[in-house]
């Protein structure tokens, strides 16, 4: 299996992508707000190309703004119309957030225990998920 990693580090917030055969997962950390969140959104569009299905785990996000819903909303649109299969693993801020600005739950949301990408191998009912990446804090 070939796995290919990136890394983007904006002001406040950690970018990673990682290619699986059944997709990508994108891991955010740190705070998603007005200064980062066309980052996100771009760093989303880059990383998904040709791919069928993304993950994006947000999981590690201690804080988003309404900007980083907006830039949700987007990442939505972009899926959309690339005819892509996204869903999104919220932290407790972001599923906040969906809670007061997506009451209808149009974006698409799931757990690590029902996300395939998240999974050991990326596969369907293939056990219990597990990290796929491991953010080393720098020194200051």
């Amino acid at each position: 299996m070939s796995v290919a990693q990136s890394w983007q580090q904006s002001r406040t917030a950690q970018f990673g992508a990682c290619r699986l055969p059944g997709g990508t997962v994108i891991t955010v950390d740190g705070e998603l707000d007005a200064a980062n969140a066309d980052e996100l959104a771009a760093y989303v569009q880059r990383s998904a190309r040709r791919c069928k299905r993304v993950t994006l785990d947000l999981r590690g996000l201690k804080f988003i703004g309404t900007a980083g819903f907006s830039a949700l909303h987007r990442i939505n649109v972009m899926c959309s119309g690339a005819r892509t299969n996204w869903a999104m693993v919220p932290s407790p801020a972001v599923a906040l957030l969906l809670r007061v600005c997506d009451p209808d739950g149009t974006l698409p949301v799931t757990t690590p225990q029902e996300e395939p990408l998240l999974r050991p191998g990326g596969q369907p009912g293939a056990g219990e998920p597990r990290p796929l990446l491991q953010l080393v804090p720098q020194p200051r």
